[in-house]
């Protein structure tokens, strides 16, 4: 089961990759060039389109329709004769495609709009609007929430329900804008997204959540054909039409992917797996916690764009905007790395992963204070 988990990371690659090229070719002749939008949309040293979204979403998105459509159409017996590891999961993926669906009609909803503001800009609360009913979709009509522990009986019971879908809901919207801000220098948000993707792949397949991991791996595949043409310097950006679809599914693999489980009986976990999602994405959040309190601390909208973002400040330390990269892409390694097996360790162990991850993010806050004092000073 796991090749075939691990052959959606060629099959989005391979469909991706040649509709990136085919996009790249029509927008430099066409004009679709990250040139136009509002002041407070991010400018560019040189032209270059920002329509690699389009292929983002249709690297992940044909893939899904092709298998939600052939675990019905495909008879059983297809998947006995030949794909036998396949067949003994098909009565779990069957009841899973509903929520493919929905996660699915959430993808396109987003895109559509994503596309839409890279041409004409739509206000902030418009786009917050979207996200806040896309993200209410996937928690009540797809079941997707986090805290659900919460609801047992013994603890919250009805309260516990009502707090899970209220963080579940905050919860995917500070992702998807986590991404969308964090996609301000080339390969930045598309190579935390890969590397943050492949974490959770990792701890899908170890847990064995095939339709979960499929998913990771049909994002993965997009990821790396994307990086193809974004990857310092960049040939293609991703746009909003790109940005909120990653959002979106990391925040969807955040949420499916089981950390805790106390009625398995061959990896019940301890509580504390929970905090894996801030482990694994704590630099995304990082990003956007520590930008969005900079604005607010200037009296401005933390709507409006700016170059205050993490990496602008590395860059305003004297790295290059490669270099601001990759030391980002290196810290995501790192913190998420450690949150892989949280579930797993014992109470000590745990406590170390979470201290090394912390002590990253602590770490960059000390750099970043210290430095920007001594500048000050000179």
């Amino acid at each position: 089961m796991i090749w075939i988990c691990l052959s959606f990371i060629a099959i989005s690659f391979l469909i991706g990759f040649p509709i990136l090229a085919v996009i790249l070719y029509a927008s430099r002749r066409v004009g679709l060039l990250d040139q136009v939008g509002l002041e407070s949309h991010k400018r560019h040293q040189v032209p270059v389109p920002n329509t690699g979204g389009l292929g983002i979403f249709w690297a992940v998105a044909i893939p899904m329709i092709l298998v939600l459509f052939g675990i019905w159409i495909i008879q059983p017996e297809t998947y006995a004769e030949y794909v036998p590891q396949l067949y003994a999961h098909l009565p779990g993926l069957r009841s899973r495609t509903s929520m493919g669906g929905v996660v699915l009609i959430a993808l396109a909803v987003l895109h559509l709009m994503g596309i839409i503001d890279d041409r004409k800009p739509l206000g902030p609360y418009i786009k917050l609007a979207v996200q806040l009913s896309v993200s209410a979709a996937l928690v009540i009509v797809a079941d997707m929430r986090v805290l659900q522990f919460l609801e047992t009986p013994e603890l919250l019971g009805g309260l516990g329900y009502v707090i899970s879908i209220v963080v579940s809901i905050v919860w995917f919207t500070v992702i998807i804008n986590a991404f969308n801000m964090l996609d301000n220098m080339d390969g930045l948000s598309a190579g935390v997204a890969m590397i943050c993707t492949a974490i959770y792949l990792s701890a899908t397949i170890i847990s064995g959540q095939w339709f979960v991991a499929s998913l990771a791996a049909m994002l993965l595949g997009a990821l790396l054909a994307f990086l193809c043409f974004n990857f310092p310097p960049a040939k293609m950006f991703m746009g909003d039409g790109g940005s909120l679809v990653i959002g979106m599914l990391i925040g969807v693999l955040s949420v499916r992917t089981t950390y805790f489980d106390p009625a398995s009986v061959v990896r019940p976990g301890h509580w504390y797996g929970v905090l894996m999602p801030l482990m694994i994405l704590a630099i995304p959040l990082y990003d956007f916690v520590s930008v969005t309190l900079i604005r607010l601390a200037q009296g401005r909208s933390p709507f409006t764009g700016d170059h205050q973002h993490f990496s602008h400040r590395l860059v305003a330390k004297g790295l290059s905007r490669r270099a601001a990269v990759l030391i980002i892409w290196l810290c995501t390694v790192v913190t998420g790395l450690s949150g892989i097996m949280l579930g797993t360790l014992d109470k000590w162990q745990a406590i170390l992963a979470a201290i090394n991850s912390l002590a990253v993010i602590v770490l960059l806050a000390i750099l970043e204070h210290t430095t920007s004092r001594a500048d000050r000073l000179n």
